[in-house]
């Protein structure tokens, strides 16, 4: 049987990793229900808090599988069915697998398995449950997001979440509060916005007002995705009038399920999400043609965390309804990686830096880094001080900037460089 997953890791030049989990098309025959897989163990308890960890712009929670664990979890709207990207998860637990199938993805490289788990138990903080919930099992952790998010990384766990409660995020705290739909009343006040919501199949969209150029603006259609470190994708391919911007960067925007993906990153001029406008915003523009046309519902693109951390952030998937309150991050400018790097985070701790790619002619180029330098220390601090995100904060941070490197090259030999940061969009 054959199962469509087209599922990006972005994490193109150093920028967040973006995860987009764009399609997940099961084919065996047995859709699943869309009642509240998700409950509150204990009787009368209405709403959970639960403490994640902001990686990346990735929402990381600690779960629990079958009574073990901890495990990290992406929280990801974007999937309709939750995904164990590690395989020596299901080995640990000693998983049941019903199905083998093949995975259809975005990419260059052969295709992959994937295995159906009909029912696993599993346990977030704070007292949720779902006491059979199905997953899919990747046959190889291609996506390899450990290295990419800088701590270990198990899975995905979709949008059974968000049918199940009503889920506020407050990026600032790291707090993730679920609320019991029956029970939930939603806050008032001027400073909220509040944006429909269409649920078709087990994808949610929302369509907002983009402004693509002094003259043109297109209300879009957008796939909500919690799972995207961007801060908005478009497929240029859904509308004759997305064009590429003529300032933009030719890069690769990261790996999919079964290869790399190319495209561009540009600025748009804003997008419009109630009575906010968030201006020059950085947009990845995929060059996969089929990435829209696997799409089981027609859409213009996807808006990820990058944009949506700016916000307290409620999902109400009863009422069809997202709810924004800008926090103190609102004002900040969208940038993106000024040193022209792509890194891995390796090592028992994810404290190790590696190079995987260098932008030709970028400020890393010029500098005399290389593809597979490890870096030990910058402005003078050893490297395991850092983890992704303050690197991802330093290579964003400032144009004309410089920064101090020593790296030790594939050879064995360090080396000491200057790298001056430099905006290229």
């Amino acid at each position: 049987m054959l199962l469509q997953i087209c599922a990006l890791v972005f994490a193109g030049r150093g920028r967040p990793a973006w995860l987009c989990m764009l399609l997940l098309l099961l084919v065996f025959g047995c859709a699943q229900a869309q009642t509240a897989a998700f409950r509150f163990k204990k009787p009368g308890v209405h709403q959970a808090q639960i403490p994640f960890v902001l990686q990346r712009n990735l929402i990381v929670l600690e779960t629990w599988l079958n009574g073990k664990g901890p495990y990290n979890f992406l929280l990801d709207t974007g999937i309709g069915t939750s995904l164990i990207t590690d395989p020596y998860v299901g080995q640990e637990l000693n998983l049941a697998m019903e199905g083998r199938f093949l995975v259809a993805g975005a990419g260059e490289e052969r295709p992959l398995e994937a295995f159906q788990v009909p029912g696993v138990a599993v346990r977030l903080p704070g007292g949720a449950e779902a006491p059979e919930l199905p997953f899919l099992i990747l046959s190889d952790d291609v996506l390899n997001l450990s290295g990419y998010v800088g701590m270990p990384i198990h899975g995905l766990l979709g949008s059974d979440v968000f049918r199940s409660f009503v889920v506020e995020i407050d990026p600032e705290q790291q707090l993730l509060t679920l609320h019991k739909p029956a029970q939930y009343r939603a806050p008032r006040g001027r400073r909220w916005a509040r944006i429909p919501l269409d649920m078709e199949g087990r994808k949610t969209y929302l369509t907002v007002p983009v402004q693509l150029s002094a003259s043109l603006t297109l209300p879009l259609k957008l796939v909500l995705d919690t799972g995207a470190g961007h801060a908005l994708s478009l497929e240029t391919t859904s509308d004759a009038r997305l064009q590429v911007p003529v300032t933009h960067l030719r890069t690769p925007l990261g790996r999919g399920l079964n290869g790399n993906i190319n495209g561009c990153l540009g600025r748009i001029p804003a997008l419009q999400l109630g009575q906010y406008k968030l201006p020059a915003l950085i947009t990845s523009f995929p060059d996969a043609a089929d990435v829209a046309q696997r799409a089981e519902t027609p859409r213009n693109g996807n808006m990820g965390f990058e944009l949506l951390k700016r916000f307290k952030v409620i999902i109400d998937y009863e009422h069809n309804m997202l709810m924004l309150k800008p926090n103190s991050t609102f004002k900040e400018p969208f940038e993106h990686d000024m040193c022209g790097f792509d890194l891995l985070a390796t090592g028992p701790d994810y404290r190790r830096y590696k190079i995987l790619r260098i932008e030709p002619d970028g400020p890393a180029f010029h500098a005399g880094l290389r593809v597979g330098d490890e870096i030990l220390s910058i402005n003078l601090m050893p490297a395991e001080y850092f983890n992704l995100n303050q690197f991802s904060r330093l290579l964003h941070s400032e144009d004309g900037r410089r920064l101090l490197f020593v790296v030790r090259h594939t050879d064995g030999e360090l080396f000491t460089t200057t790298v001056q940061l430099k905006r290229q969009i």
